[in-house]
């Protein structure tokens, strides 16, 4: 709860409702903006941004020795070199081979694992798979921020004292915050090098009693390379703009393909499943997408068997769908705004600067039908303007023969029983930020290192 002794620049603090619009994602206050969405979404190009809006992440802690035979199980990846202090982008399907959940695993020991953003399906694993494992939930018993951006690593250097440069992409280890005038001893954290802004970037992970003093530790630590607190706009953009698909903005996972795991969630999800806004309508199986079609292929081996292999296998040897990035038509989407002034003439309003993903506790998946002629080809989600490349801009998932860059499509503006609008887009560089990626970056070549 926030007091009067709140560390400066605390995510927690009481903010002037004039100043910040607030959503409550994942079951907590989270602030909508800071300094504006523009000069957010710049910092992770031009700067540094510290998001805290994660916490907590359905982060679960997975022990025993039928730990690593659950993830094989249900996992697209192999296993077979998974060191400790490594991650992996851990991708679990149903028997039809669409997504059920999605997120970020770290080998914390030989027989213990720590999973982050897989939601309520690894529950329904642990619970009803018979494997010998014990799960601890950890949310609300720690923290996650994230800094991403070309200044990201220099604003943790000067928060650590010390070299971070040993941190390759998908590796993590310990580290601390010397004791300073905030606070009277070492705070310690893990350092890991992970970011969906595609640029430079990295995580910090504590104890949630330390996360209040450790925030207010990175904002002056940052100060001096300009440092921008994200807020839950710009979050959701920078999925689009770095070309990482995320569950419940670009795709739903199949859940409603799987009746059992449907009756062990009851209706606490059933709202995300049924509020469907966009012209791809009230079909839900729409949003579903496999691995292939939201750019993980290069992710599934199949030397081991897992829960929706040979559905995979199928589709491997005749792909029907790519992932690619949309670029909208400047005119079209002037004519959705224009149209706002023009009596009973209006098309369905365009939030700008992004579809509004966030709503109350829920997100909203935002699905638009994808056109050439009256087919459907494809489906477009993550809406928004890109400031940076003065751009609006989509992930689509579309047809192979309609998925060259260059080639031209419409997409069909407006939920089903408004006034609809063809607008005209064409298929662009997938992921569409052009500045180096964090996974190709050479940290160990960069100015400033310390050792």
């Amino acid at each position: 709860m926030p007091s009067d002794k709140s560390p400066p620049h605390s995510p927690y603090m009481p903010c002037d409702p004039q100043v910040y619009m607030y959503d409550t994602s994942f079951g907590h206050l989270t602030p909508w903006e800071f300094s504006g969405w523009k000069q957010e979404t710049l910092s992770w190009k031009e700067g540094c941004y510290l998001h805290a809006g994660l916490n907590p992440n359905f982060r679960n802690r997975i022990t025993g020795p039928g730990a690593l035979q659950l993830l094989k199980d249900n996992c697209i990846n192999n296993f077979d070199k998974f060191s400790v202090g490594a991650s992996k982008h851990a991708v679990m399907c149903n028997a039809n081979g669409n997504t059920m959940a999605d997120g970020m695993l770290w080998r914390l020991g030989e027989e213990e694992f720590l999973n982050m953003g897989h939601g309520p399906y690894v529950d329904y694993l642990v619970r009803t798979g018979g494997y010998d494992v014990k799960m601890e939930n950890l949310d609300g018993k720690g923290f996650l921020f994230q800094l991403a951006g070309p200044r990201s690593l220099d604003v943790l250097e000067a928060l650590t004292g010390e070299s971070l440069r040993d941190i390759d992409f998908l590796w993590y280890r310990p580290s601390s915050i010397p004791r300073s005038g905030l606070f009277e001893r070492d705070l310690p954290i893990r350092i890991y090098r992970l970011g969906v802004a595609r640029t430079l970037a990295y995580e910090v992970h504590g104890r949630f009693e330390d996360a209040q003093t450790v925030y207010a530790a990175i904002m002056a630590a940052g100060e001096a390379f300009g440092i921008e607190r994200l807020g839950m706009q710009a979050y959701g953009m920078n999925h689009t703009e770095g070309g990482f698909a995320q569950s419940f903005i670009h795709f739903l996972h199949a859940w409603n393909e799987d009746e059992a795991f449907m009756g062990f969630l009851g209706d606490q999800y059933a709202e995300i499943m049924s509020v469907l806004p966009g012209s791809a309508g009230k079909d839900v199986t729409k949003r579903f997408a496999n691995p292939f079609e939201l750019g993980w292929g290069h992710m599934i081996k199949f030397e081991h068997d897992f829960l929706g292999r040979a559905a995979l296998e199928r589709y491997a040897a005749a792909p029907k769908r790519k992932i690619v990035t949309l670029e909208w038509n400047e005119d079209d989407v002037l004519d959705v705004y224009a149209s706002q002034f023009r009596a009973n003439a209006d098309h369905q309003f365009m939030d700008f600067p992004a579809d509004p993903v966030w709503q109350g506790y829920l997100s909203r998946t935002f699905c638009d039908d994808v056109l050439v002629g009256d087919a459907v080809v494809g489906m477009s989600s993550g809406r928004m303007f890109s400031h940076y490349y003065r751009k609006m801009i989509s992930l689509c998932i579309v047809d192979l023969d309609r998925s060259t860059i260059g080639t031209e499509v419409e997409v069909l503006w407006g939920d089903p029983g408004t006034r609809q609008k063809r607008i005209r887009a064409k298929v662009s560089r997938f992921p569409y930020i052009d500045l180096p990626y964090n996974n190709d970056i050479d940290v160990r070549a960069l100015p400033g290192a310390t050792g």
